[in-house]
């Protein structure tokens, strides 16, 4: 039987398919991309942003209609709230919770054996177990890039975000399993690592005694890269101010196959404002943060996420995250409009910024961040960067790659072969979100 997934949201969903997919095709199911000849067809759901569960909601009641004329047995996983958990119970066959995937082949093979009632394994934000999940070998659906979970769930319960209800409480992944899967990766040619998590600076801390810190991970990462002699970038994502450390930014400094590129979510610029949020940090530890950054890695790319028009932002609070962004000169910012989730604490507050004033807001940040690019993208031009040859690039007859720092670089070939490897790149032009440049050199690795 062929089958079909559809992923939304966050990389950690991405993941979480990975390991899906891996599951589905050890018990014999047969990938297509083509979900109209697919038997079985589930979706990994994203509650964080609205947008995300309209798109579920249109895709099921879509195959709910083909059930007209094929047999067709449809699943959800993923960051799903208690609200909508309660709606989706009555639209698809069959709900689970990440930790219960491997028995995902035998929940598919009952039903119709096994009444719908009996499949329902809710999906509940707990996360006992949940090392069952990952020791599922993930399907990797690249062969240079890949993603490590090292924890999972969140402690923090900012008022706006609803992972602490979809995802349950942080549990960090052994760091064994972790180094053992990173080592594996990078012996099978993997270029790209990420490590994932919700708050992944507070790795560890739910075992206190039992397991190393965020900082000592990194480190002993660092230390392996020594040893291995190869060339590989590690990053990783999403760190949170509150727990963000000297000691961890000195530890990506001190080790070459640390990707020199931080992201810091900042959310709001204003200090009242992050207290609304429940951030836990206001714009002095932010700042000293960045500085640190800027003064132990120089070279290092500083991404962050913000939200614009959250409930009672006014003009002067968003005047100061401008004020923020001209100050820190993002390389990228991954900027939404406030949106009300179920579940989370501000969802019971007014949100009183009217849409088109969360519009002209946005519009004000993209060309914040767009001014610093265009100028900090300009001083690369005439340097030779190191890059990671990622696929073809829209333009006709050119190849997209990404920096250390995560920075896109187009260059003209038709050289397949490169995708996937290093390669040194002279910039020639730039403009605020890409570079261009001329290939200088291609090598499979490098001793560091």
């Amino acid at each position: 039987m062929k089958y079909h997934v559809i992923t939304l949201g966050c990389q950690m969903n991405l993941s979480d398919s990975e390991r899906v997919i891996s599951v589905l095709d050890k018990a014999g199911y047969e990938w297509t991309d083509n979900e109209e000849e697919a038997g079985v067809i589930g979706i990994l759901a994203c509650s964080v942003r609205q947008k995300a569960i309209d798109k579920v909601y249109s895709r099921i009641h879509k195959w709910n209609k083909w059930k007209n004329h094929k047999n067709l047995i449809t699943f959800i996983s993923g960051c799903i709230l208690p609200n909508d958990h309660e709606k989706f119970l009555k639209l698809f066959d069959i709900t689970f919770q990440m930790k219960d995937l491997p028995k995902l082949p035998e929940m598919i093979s009952r039903y119709g054996v096994t009444t719908p009632a009996q499949l329902k394994a809710g999906i509940d934000p707990h996360n006992e177990n949940i090392e069952r999940f990952w020791n599922v070998k993930p399907s990797y659906q690249s062969n240079y890039e890949a993603f490590i979970p090292i924890q999972n769930g969140c402690d923090k319960f900012c008022s706006f975000c609803a992972v602490p209800y979809t995802r349950g409480r942080e549990v960090s992944r052994p760091s064994k399993d972790i180094l053992a899967e990173l080592a594996l990766l990078v012996a099978q040619g993997f270029k790209s690592i990420t490590l994932l998590g919700q708050n992944v600076n507070s790795y560890g801390l739910d075992k206190k005694g039992e397991e190393i810190t965020f900082p000592e991970l990194l480190r002993q990462i660092g230390e392996m890269g020594k040893r291995l002699k190869k060339e590989f970038w590690v990053y990783f994502t999403s760190p949170h101010p509150r727990d963000m450390t000297d000691e961890v930014i000195e530890v990506i400094a001190q080790y070459p196959v640390l990707a020199k590129q931080i992201h810091l979510p900042m959310q709001s610029g204003d200090d009242k404002v992050l207290i609304r949020m429940n951030r836990k940090h206001n714009m002095g530890k932010y700042r000293d943060i960045v500085h640190s950054i800027r003064r132990l890695i120089p070279k290092a790319t500083l991404f962050t996420d913000i939200i614009v028009g959250f409930t009672g932002e006014t003009e002067e609070q968003f005047e100061n995250t401008r004020r923020a962004m001209e100050e820190f000169k993002f390389n990228m910012s991954y900027t939404a409009m406030y949106s009300p989730r179920p579940g989370a604490t501000s969802h019971r507050w007014d949100d009183d910024v009217l849409q088109d004033e969360k519009k002209r807001r946005l519009h004000v940040l993209t060309e914040e961040l767009r001014k610093h690019n265009v100028s900090y993208n300009k001083s690369l031009v005439g340097k030779t960067l190191r890059v990671l040859v990622r696929g073809a690039d829209r333009k006709e007859g050119y190849l997209s790659s990404l920096t250390e720092g995560k920075l896109i670089v187009r260059f003209a070939s038709d050289r397949e072969d490169l995708i996937g490897q290093f390669a040194d790149i002279k910039i020639v032009s730039a403009s605020d979100f890409s570079l261009e440049g001329e290939l200088i050199n291609i090598e499979e690795t490098v001793s560091l």
